[in-house]
């Protein structure tokens, strides 16, 4: 399929499905979030890994926050990301509950600093990655702005997209430096994408 303008298009599906979610039914939407995050602790990369990267949900995002109490609760070492302002750049922290969380750039919940102590080492680690829509390939539609295209090019652990089933395409737009994540997480399923060194 030939894409005349890329951009274009792609904000066309940011916009399909932002709507997709933003008329989601609230039973519906915690049904499909439950049956995400119990997808999630089953899975033996999540149970071997004691570094827990995730984003901190936004309202039309498949829900973190049962899942970082999860994590917090077995023990491991939670991280969530900070926007660095002037740039689109993000940092990550480690929280030792959600009360170590406050509205940052875009409204969404970020660290507090003066509280939690900044990761340094990327080389390991399971990292749960957001996105408007995945394809059948692991690749992602953000929302735009590249952080975690940034991120992920450097971030050397196992890597794992969450998303409703009915915002997966076969295909999407994608880039040289885009990165699949490893493993795509459903309310329905889940589909390994790409091993490293494949």
């Amino acid at each position: 399929m030939y894409i005349k303008n890329i951009k274009e298009y792609k904000k066309s599906l940011r916009q399909q499905y932002r709507q997709i979610r933003e008329t989601m039914e609230a039973e519906k939407k915690s049904q499909m979030d439950e049956s995400i995050f119990k997808r999630i602790l089953t899975l033996k990369e999540y149970k071997k890994e004691m570094n827990f990267f995730t984003y901190v949900s936004k309202e039309i995002e498949v829900d973190t926050m049962h899942l970082i109490e999860a994590a917090l609760q077995a023990g491991k070492h939670v991280a969530v990301p900070r926007c660095v302002p002037g740039t689109y750049e993000m940092e990550f922290y480690y929280i030792q509950s959600l009360e170590d969380l406050a509205p940052g750039m875009f409204g969404v919940l970020e660290p507090i600093l003066e509280r939690c102590r900044k990761v340094e080492d990327f080389s390991h680690g399971f990292c749960v990655v957001p996105g408007l829509s995945f394809d059948t390939q692991g690749y992602r539609l953000g929302y735009g702005k590249g952080y975690y295209d940034r991120f992920l090019s450097s971030f050397e652990g196992f890597t794992v997209g969450i998303c409703y089933h009915n915002c997966v395409r076969w295909k999407l737009p994608h880039g040289y430096f885009d990165r699949p994540v490893q493993l795509l997480v459903t309310d329905k399923y889940l589909r390994r994408t790409i091993q490293k060194g494949s």
